[in-house]
């Protein structure tokens, strides 16, 4: 079964844009990172 990705709905002034939730996060360089972060995911 395919997971579920929400989509947020963002006003501009050319009109409604949609973006899947996690791409939105990104553009605001919000990352969630799951566990801890060691010297070689630090390294990314």
């Amino acid at each position: 079964m395919a997971e579920l990705i929400p989509f947020v709905i963002e006003q501009t002034e050319k009109g409604e844009r949609s973006f899947d939730i996690f791409s939105r996060l990104l553009r605001d360089r919000i990352v969630f990172v799951r566990g801890d972060i060691d010297d070689e995911l630090a390294d990314v």
